[in-house]
């Protein structure tokens, strides 16, 4: 798909992205529709005032958004050796702890929430690898440790989902009948990987930086400005909730999925328990390099965008995990935060895609990465390697062009 942008005076865009919606909010319509390059749409109206700010120059590379899928794409390339040839600009970095900022919400841990689609089971099995690799080789560094770990569930069972990761899932187990709890239908044990979300986050910033990945703390007002650089010469759009709203993208499939947690100190728990219901999920996960921290959850609440917390919601939390995980009823949990969460969800599923823009003669490339759901740290890596396997094209030219020795870590 190509679209057609005009520097400067204004943009056109082709009928692709009309239908798309992807021209709503960003102007006013100049003039009739014209051909330009072989593809027809309006002339929109911009600001051209935006400037990113910035002492040192924008790269070839923007990443919009710096939660665990931007962070990822970032390290997916750094490890290719485009480390300096990396921005990522986003209004919240690693360390934030704002309400609009997912990531560091996270529980986190792997496990069967995410879909059964072929791509879901792809990333989800890339995640993996990378993961384990991470908690083998530096669990105290990355905050990513091997946890054993139980799934339960009450009804709708996703067969074909443990079937694919039962292939790769160290020591998979499912359990026999008589095991399982009163009204569980179908039970499996595995050896899970639990992070430490917000230490994670902050681990990932720090190795990007020593990458020499440059980031930027600014808010843009649409995904085109991403490109208010002339040296950028693609964008990867990994802004999250934002999909829905920001101009440029505005995507209707988007929408909130609302969580609500408890952060309890409990060094008796050890091992990751979950448990699928027809209307709740309830999980209890431990939280490595905390000390003995858990993160007991939850709800899954589609289209809520309340980031509130609720006092009914936190004792109903409390009752369901520890009806749920023997360890947590050995000793009394302390209550040290409850927080609410948004997960950034798709209907479909993420959205990974390349488009394409023509800039003052120049082909630009925006490549969408968003959408993930409460996946994002198990899936974010797979995601981030196939949307990088989109521009490749665009990686021969900058590595072309590039003679700057290339940091090895």
């Amino acid at each position: 798909m190509v679209f057609l942008l005009k520097e400067k005076k204004g943009v056109q865009f082709g009928e692709g992205m009309r239908k798309l919606g992807l021209i709503s909010q960003l102007g006013r319509q100049a003039a009739p529709p014209r051909c330009h390059g072989g593809v027809k749409g309006p002339t929109i109206i911009v600001d051209n005032d935006f400037q990113i700010e910035s002492k040192a120059p924008i790269r070839r590379i923007v990443i919009v958004g710096a939660g665990i899928v931007g962070l990822d794409v970032a390290l997916v390339l750094a490890e290719r050796g485009y480390g300096q040839s990396i921005t990522v600009i986003a209004e919240h970095h690693p360390g934030d702890t704002s309400m609009t900022y997912t990531s560091p919400w996270a529980g986190c841990n792997f496990s069967a929430i995410s879909g059964s689609d072929a791509n879901a089971l792809k990333w989800d099995r890339l995640g993996y690898s990378h993961l384990t690799k991470l908690a083998s080789e530096r669990p105290d560094e990355t905050f990513v440790h091997r946890t054993p770990s139980t799934e339960l569930w009450d009804e709708n069972v996703p067969h074909d989902k443990i079937k694919a990761m039962s292939e790769y899932l160290e020591d998979f187990r499912i359990l026999p009948q008589e095991e399982l709890p009163e009204q569980v239908k179908f039970a499996v044990s595995f050896t899970t990987l639990t992070i430490n979300a917000p230490n994670h986050l902050q681990y990932l910033y720090h190795r990007l930086k020593q990458y020499g990945v440059q980031f930027l703390r600014q808010k843009i007002p649409s995904i085109l400005s991403a490109f208010a650089s002339p040296t950028t010469k693609v964008v990867f759009n990994c802004i999250g909730n934002a999909a829905k709203t920001l101009p440029g993208v505005e995507d209707s499939k988007c929408y909130p999925t609302r969580g609500q947690v408890i952060l309890v100190r409990a060094p008796q728990v050890r091992s990751n328990v979950m448990r699928h219901g027809k209307d709740y999920e309830t999980y209890v996960i431990p939280r490595p390099g905390s000390g003995g921290n858990v993160i007991l959850g939850g709800y899954m609440q589609k289209g809520v965008g309340d980031g509130a917390t609720y006092s009914y919601e936190t004792e109903s939390i409390l009752d369901r995990t520890k009806r749920l995980s023997s360890e947590l009823r050995e000793m009394e949990p302390e209550v040290m935060a409850v927080f609410a969460g948004l997960r950034p969800s798709r209907e479909g599923g993420a959205r990974i895609e390349r488009d394409e823009l023509i800039v003052a003669g120049d082909k630009r490339v925006i490549v969408h990465n968003y959408g993930a759901g409460g996946t994002g740290f198990q899936a974010g890596y797979g995601m981030a390697m196939e949307a990088v396997k989109t521009i490749e094209d665009v990686l021969r030219e900058i590595r072309k062009n590039d003679t700057r020795p290339r940091p090895r870590l």
